[in-house]
């Protein structure tokens, strides 16, 4: 999913003539890119604070440590 598009490539799209589709198809690949890792990091997160629920219901130290530190990595990569 972490595609990287560069200003090149998006310039090299638009330049060429008749090619405005290139260039918007690149847009939308980039949007769509985009809109899934927030998905992605949105389904992750909720997630973990289930498992972090669970781990507390069952006083489960060491899964809720785990659970916990992946969530502020995951939080900390925005």
């Amino acid at each position: 999913m972490d595609k990287q598009y560069s200003y090149a490539d998006f310039l090299r799209a638009m330049g060429q003539p008749g090619k405005e589709s290139s260039a918007e198809k690149l847009l939308n690949e980039i949007y769509l890119d985009m809109f899934l890792n927030i998905i992605h990091r949105e389904q992750s997160g909720n997630r973990l604070l289930e498992l972090i629920d669970e781990a507390l219901d069952q006083k489960d130290e060491k899964a809720f440590m785990q659970h916990t530190n992946a969530l502020q990595q995951l939080n900390n990569a925005k």
